[in-house]
């Protein structure tokens, strides 16, 4: 199978870079300085992909299911991107990411960067781990008004690439990412190793599943 495609638009957490272990370390500092207890690396990694705030909101959740009051988020906020600001450049990209993005580069594929990460922790992260190059668009969690599952940020990306959904990819890993590239029109390939609530994304749903991003170029003409 082939997709004759002008621009790939690519999630970061998950799908480029393992940013698992340091999100969950963070988070720990943050619940311990909050005197909350801490919670596994696993539990906190099914909490990535929607967004900081809510990642924040699961972490500091009561074990009924109470969310945090107004005064608790805030501060769990400020603590954790306290403590994420300090070891966010530290996550390091999956096993050929950097060959894929710089085949396609070469081959003139238009490439962007589409997360719902902050924008404050975003650019640290690409710059440290030598992505930044590769991408002309970059849309953060909180460039535009809506970020994924809403396909506000797709449209984005298109409008400055000037090519229309049809003719683009989204490649992630969660179903964050199948319901924005749905509802933008684009294409949607997935990962099987990134960060999808803990659930396998169902295949009937996406237009191809490959192992790494490396497998790619083989989908692409």
């Amino acid at each position: 199978m082939g997709f004759n495609v002008k621009a790939v638009m690519f999630d970061l957490d998950g799908t480029l870079v393992n940013t698992a272990p340091e999100i969950a370390f963070a988070a720990n500092q943050m619940l311990s300085s909050l005197d909350l207890p801490n919670k596994s690396a696993i539990q906190i990694e099914r909490y990535i992909g929607e967004g900081a705030q809510m990642l924040i909101k699961r972490c500091v959740m009561s074990e009924s299911g109470v969310e945090p009051d107004d005064d608790l988020f805030n501060d769990a906020q400020a603590l954790f991107f306290e403590h994420y600001a300090n070891n966010v450049t530290r996550s390091q990209p999956y096993e050929g990411v950097l060959e894929t993005l710089r085949h396609l580069k070469d081959k003139g594929f238009k490439l962007a960067c589409v997360t719902n990460k902050p924008e404050r922790f975003t650019h640290p992260l690409l710059d440290a781990t030598g992505l930044a190059e590769f991408f002309e668009v970059v849309v953060s969690g909180d460039t535009l008004p809506k970020k994924k599952p809403s396909p506000m940020q797709l449209h984005h990306i298109c409008k400055k690439f000037n090519v229309l959904e049809a003719e683009t990819m989204l490649v992630g890993d969660s179903e964050t990412d199948v319901v924005a590239a749905h509802a933008a029109g684009c294409y949607i390939v997935t990962v099987p190793y990134g960060y999808n609530q803990g659930r396998a994304i169902d295949e009937r749903l996406v237009d191809a599943t490959i192992a790494d991003l490396p497998d790619l170029l083989n989908l692409l003409t």
